[in-house]
Order: C-alpha cells, then structure tokens, then sequence
C-alpha cells in the first residue's frame, strides 16, 4: 500500500508577490522595462553613462566625466569608447579616446572631446552638454596600447586632441616604467589639451615634452624629429593626430626600415546626411531595395524575400533587434533619428524602424 504525503504549499515571499502583482499590472511590459526609465544605468539594459561633470579644457575642448552603468567592463590605457547622443533629436555615435586610468574607486571615466568646425556631434558636447545627460555606450576597445611588457624607450608622437589617448597611459604610471619623450603640435600654448599637466610632468623630470605651436613655428615635419629626438627611431612610437601627420610618419619610420616600431590611431570622419527612404542593403543576404520612409525594414526585408528575425511586430518584444552597420534610419513611433558608420555597433529594432536615407543592415 502506498501512502501518498500532501505536498506542502511553497512559500512565495513577499518580494515574489509583490513582482508577480507588478508584471500583472504592466503587462505586455515587465517591471525591467519601466525600470530602465527611472534607472538607466542598471544592469539589465543596454550600457548607458551619465555625464556628472563637464570640464572645460581649452577655448575648444572639454573633459566629460562619465559614470558607466554596471555592465560598463573597464578599459586599457590608449582605448577608445564609442558613445551615442541624441542630438537635436537624432541619435549620433562618435568615437572618443577614454582619458582617464583604469580602475578608478568610483568607477567614472572621462572622456575628452576636441569641438571641430561644423562639427555637430563635438560641439554639442563641448558646448551644450549639461551634466545629468544620459548617453549610450559601447564597450572600450582599440589596440592603441602599450603591450604586456612595456618599452624601456617611449616616443608618442601626437598633434591637436591626438593626446588624448595617450594622456591615459601617461596617467597610468607609464613615465615610472619607462623613458618616455612626448612631442606635441598645437596651434598655440592656451590650445594645447591637458597644457598645464603635461608641463608639471615634464618640470618634475617624469618625461620630456617638446611643444609645437604652429602659429608661431610653422607645421611640424616628422623629419625635425632627427634633430628634436635624435633616438627616434629606436624607440617604440606611438602616433596620433591629423592624417597628414600619421601618413608622413608611417613613410619617414618605413624609409628607416622600422615600420614596425610604429603605432598609429586614425580617428575617421563621419558624414551622414538622413532624409525620407533610401537603399536599404542586407549585408548577409546580399540583397539591396527601395524602401520609402513609412515601411518598416522589417517589411522591407521580407518583401524581398530576406530571412528577418522577427516576433511582436510592435516593438516590445525585441524579437528583430539586428546591427545598423552604416547609414541612417527613423523610428515610426517618435520620428527619432539614428546613424551610424562602420564599427559603432548600433542596435535597431526593424519593426519599428524605416529608412532615413542609404543604410546597411547586417543579417
């Protein structure tokens, strides 16, 4: 005979009733998606920052200081953060160098930004930016940085905001490791970022600084370094700023035959101009259509026969979330703008998102 025991009622805390009782009341949503608007920074969302300070730098640069949210996983001296901002209501991706050592106590960076003419994205941030200012990010990335076992000799060789990644590494200690020698180009001593610190570095012998300020010197020319570093070549370089200043290194160190000692970081332009519809490519697929301003790339995708992933239609579900590889596209809910170049990792939701001018989709 077989006795049967009464199953006893599990416990539901408190805690429990109370999510059960709030998934009810926000259905189709859950409490996490009501929570990422009174809590952005929290770890279940896409990786967010909030500016808390802005410091001014020179005329035409500033320093943000940039809490991470808690997915944020830190960076090496030398990278760089991509970092999204709603202006003039257009989402836009720029790339910036983090300026700060890793591992700060309170976990903020800070990231420093040169305003260039016409440019939309600097400016704001220099000029209009105000602290409290929630902004996406990217994951830290880059190779611009010192290797494992760091060089007895250091050259950087670097030109206008080109001393911003490298400002990072001289804030991680590098001058205790290493004979490090910075020469810097920039219009004028008032225009030369991080001017005041760099000259305490170079007056308390941590490194040696040559400055360039080209109103009154002329342009810098990399062969000048014969004279102004006699040990150049022998030194592990690393090189930021203007093309023009990056491509005559890379064919002085190559005509030495020590290409190899030398590291340069591009940073590239970005020109997108949205509009209503455009060429809507899938990458994967290898399928390129038409596509007018109100149909979402979703419908567009499938009318053509590509594969889409896909699930509410809505945009709840986040079933059809693919990469925007370049290109712009418009929100159909809000009429929000995004863009995005090659290498910003930008995220969209294609049910709710048509065409704002010639894009790639990756799928």
């Amino acid at each position: 005979m077989t006795a049967t025991v009464p199953r006893r009622p599990q416990k539901v805390s408190f805690r429990d009733r109370l999510l059960r009782l709030a998934e009810t009341v926000t259905t189709p949503l859950l409490p996490a998606d009501y929570l990422d608007l009174v809590a952005p920074l929290h770890s279940g969302v896409a990786l967010r920052g909030r500016i808390v300070a802005v410091r001014p730098e020179t005329r035409d640069a500033a320093t943000l200081v940039v809490q991470p949210g808690r997915g944020w996983r830190g960076h090496l001296p030398g990278q760089y953060v991509r970092l999204g901002v709603d202006v003039d209501g257009v989402r836009q991706w720029r790339a910036y160098s983090v300026t700060s050592a890793p591992g700060a106590t309170d976990r903020r960076i800070t990231i420093t930004v040169k305003a260039i003419p016409d440019g939309k994205v600097s400016n704001h941030l220099v000029r209009r930016v105000r602290p409290g200012t929630i902004v996406q990010l990217d994951q830290a990335q880059g190779d611009f940085t010192m290797p494992a076992a760091t060089p007895e000799r250091v050259l950087f060789l670097t030109a206008g905001s080109g001393i911003t990644p490298v400002m990072a590494m001289l804030r991680a200690g590098l001058p205790a490791r290493a004979d490090v020698v910075l020469v810097h180009s920039a219009p004028g001593r008032d225009d030369v970022i991080f001017g005041a610190e760099l000259r305490r570095l170079a007056a308390s012998g941590a490194l040696r600084l040559v400055e360039r300020h080209t109103d009154s010197a002329g342009l810098l020319g990399v062969h000048e370094l014969d004279d102004l570093v006699p040990d150049h070549t022998e030194r592990e370089t690393w090189a930021c700023g203007p093309v023009g200043l990056l491509d005559a290194a890379e064919e002085h160190w190559a005509a030495r035959g020590v290409a190899e000692r030398l590291h340069t970081e591009r940073f590239r332009p970005t020109v997108i101009s949205p509009g209503e519809g455009g060429t809507v490519t899938f990458t994967g697929a290898g399928v390129s259509v038409e596509a007018d301003g109100a149909t979402p790339i979703l419908d567009a995708g499938e009318n053509a026969g590509v594969l889409m992933p896909s699930g509410c239609r809505m945009g709840i579900c986040f079933g059809c979330v693919v990469p925007l590889r370049q290109g712009a596209v418009r929100d159909l809910r809000n009429g929000d703008l995004t863009t995005a170049v090659p290498g910003d990792g930008v995220l969209i939701q294609t049910c709710v998102s048509a065409a704002a001018g010639t894009c790639d989709i990756e799928i």
